[in-house]
C-alpha cells in the first residue's frame, strides 16, 4: 500500500474490520467491500481526497472496481 491509497484502504477496512489485507486487484464491489449503502459515501471519500466533485454521470462503475483502477483513474497525480 502507498501513501496514495492509504486514506482508501484504512476507509475500507473500517468498514470491513474482518478483511486482513486489500491486494490491488481484489473486486471491491463483488466481494462487497463497497456496498449500494456505502458507495455514496465512498465517492465523497474520494472527492475530498482528489479536490474536485465527480460527475457520476461521466464515470463508469468499473473505476470503483479494484484499488489499482482507482488509482489509475482517479488517485495519481
Amino acid at each position: 500500500m502507498d501513501d496514495v491509497t492509504k486514506p482508501v484502504v484504512d476507509w475500507l477496512l473500517e468498514r470491513n474490520p474482518t478483511v486482513g489485507e486489500i491486494p490491488a486487484d481484489l473486486d471491491l464491489i463483488e466481494n462487497r467491500l463497497i456496498d449500494s449503502l456505502g458507495f455514496m459515501e465512498f465517492v465523497l471519500l474520494l472527492e475530498d481526497l482528489i479536490g474536485r466533485e465527480l460527475r457520476l454521470d461521466q464515470i463508469d462503475v468499473d473505476q470503483f472496481r479494484t484499488l489499482r483502477s482507482l488509482t489509475h483513474h482517479f488517485l495519481k497525480g
